[in-house]
């Protein structure tokens, strides 16, 4: 807390699971929140209204018309710019004004930069939007023994899990591996709603402060919540002696991250993406992208498809050409949309 603002964190040191010993925790965390698009954009505005004592975000993407509707840090002007994520994001919340001090990274987040990026974080917030840097922050967490909060929404309903390390279970004792690519829905093929992401955001904000505040967190559970219909429904989960992560101490997707490549065409106006792990489904590749693509085309093992001003040629173990664009983060962005998502 300044010293010139007394009363700024006045109500909340009034509710007494928190109070003024609860708001110094806050004041002295330092939080990692990896997206700031729409999970992302309700978790920093919480974190910083809050009173938390460092914010790191990091993002990749830039912002777009179609974020408008649920991105609560971005407007018309960001887009029009086609501004970093991460930028417009601090932009906005250095207007709230407060003790939060930001520092902000407009990367990718993968397997050789996150624990530099984590460097003294006690907590690290879920705002991604694909299941394999998921996995990829459960590993490190575990490694390391550092509280993370997952969340994910699609549509009108999400889920929320704290992961406590040692304390109850990681991310694999609960989802043990991720499904092959294409098979699940996406916000880009079923679309989302503010109020979904509103909602689950908020939680992992409620739970991200109780960590924070040095309070200890009730049974662990996962959350799912229902905007669209009004249901919530709270399942205790429990440690898997048997996970290969917090279990066996098996980290393949922290090892596997660290053959990451994203590699720009020199002269070709082309960047090629590559991910280790299980090569995506083509089959439900080429039906998500018929919803969106001007033209879906198989050539032999080879899927093309025509999207936004894209050309994408994926190859059978996930290898994806994206031409028309010779940014990386761009590139990054379509491939988790829609072959590695």
């Amino acid at each position: 807390m300044t010293p010139h603002q007394p009363k700024r964190f006045d109500r909340q040191e009034r509710f007494a699971s928190l109070g003024k010993e609860g708001q110094e925790h806050l004041a002295a965390g330092k939080v990692l929140l990896v997206g700031t698009g729409a999970l992302g954009g309700v978790l920093a505005q919480s974190m910083v209204r809050a009173g938390v004592g460092e914010l790191v975000l990091a993002d990749r993407d830039i912002v777009e018309l179609s974020n408008l509707p649920r991105q609560v840090l971005f407007d018309d002007a960001h887009a029009a710019a086609g501004q970093a994520k991460v930028f417009a994001a601090e932009e906005t919340l250095k207007r709230i004004g407060g003790p939060t001090r930001l520092t902000c990274h407009a990367v990718h987040v993968d397997g050789r930069n996150l624990a530099e990026l984590a460097e003294g974080c006690d907590l690290i917030l879920d705002g991604t939007d694909n299941l394999g840097t998921r996995y990829l922050i459960n590993d490190y967490c575990v490694q390391q023994g550092i509280p993370w909060i997952y969340g994910g929404v699609v549509g009108g309903a999400g889920l929320v899990l704290p992961i406590m390390p040692g304390n109850g279970p990681c991310l694999r004792c609960v989802f043990r591996t991720p499904p092959p690519a294409g098979t699940l829905p996406t916000c880009d093929t079923a679309g989302v709603i503010m109020p979904a992401v509103g909602l689950v955001a908020s939680m992992q904000a409620g739970l991200a402060l109780h960590i924070l505040s040095g309070a200890p967190l009730p049974e662990a559970a996962l959350i799912e919540l229902d905007a669209w219909n009004g249901e919530c429904r709270r399942l205790v989960a429990k440690a898997d002696p048997d996970c290969p992560c917090c279990g066996a101490r098996i980290f393949e997707f922290w090892e596997q991250a660290q053959g990451e490549e994203t590699l720009t065409l020199c002269g070709r106006n082309t960047v090629q993406v590559m991910r280790p792990g299980t090569p995506p489904d083509l089959d439900a590749v080429a039906a998500q992208l018929e919803q969106v693509a001007k033209r879906v085309v198989r050539a032999g093992p080879l899927l093309r498809a025509e999207v936004e001003d894209l050309v994408l040629t994926v190859f059978p173990d996930g290898r994806t050409l994206i031409e028309g664009t010779d940014d990386p983060m761009r590139a990054q962005g379509i491939f988790d949309r829609w072959i590695g998502g």
